[in-house]
């Protein structure tokens, strides 16, 4: 059989653009990431706090989501009440000049409607 004939999909589920838009095609993950690279480090409470309109239960799950792929690091001290701290990793900041180039674009593009 001629191989030009044959269809291929271009994006299988392991292509690597595929995965990427997959874990931030959210409405939160992002922004978390922009937040943490303009603070360091910062603790559940104030993160939450810098994020206008998200649950406290996709917070958390976008929380979990991200440290498991490894683009930030949790660390609970042993306090009551219990003392948790995020921020990015390597791999974390390792996609800012991205994120920055997409908030350039949208706001330089994106026209914000009339509030």
């Amino acid at each position: 059989m001629n191989k030009i004939l044959i269809k291929r999909k271009p994006c299988d589920n392991k292509c690597p653009l595929r995965i990427v838009m997959h874990r931030f095609g959210d409405k939160w993950s992002i922004l978390i990431i922009q937040i943490l690279s303009e603070e360091n480090i910062l603790r559940f409470g104030e993160l939450l706090s810098r994020i206008d309109g998200i649950s406290l239960k996709v917070f958390s799950s976008t929380l979990k989501m991200l440290e498991k792929d490894g683009f930030i690091s949790r660390k609970v001290y042993p306090e009551v009440p219990p003392k948790v701290e995020y921020k990015l990793t390597k791999l974390g900041q390792g996609i800012l000049p991205y994120i920055e180039k997409i908030s350039t674009w949208a706001e330089n593009n994106i026209k914000r409607k009339k509030e």
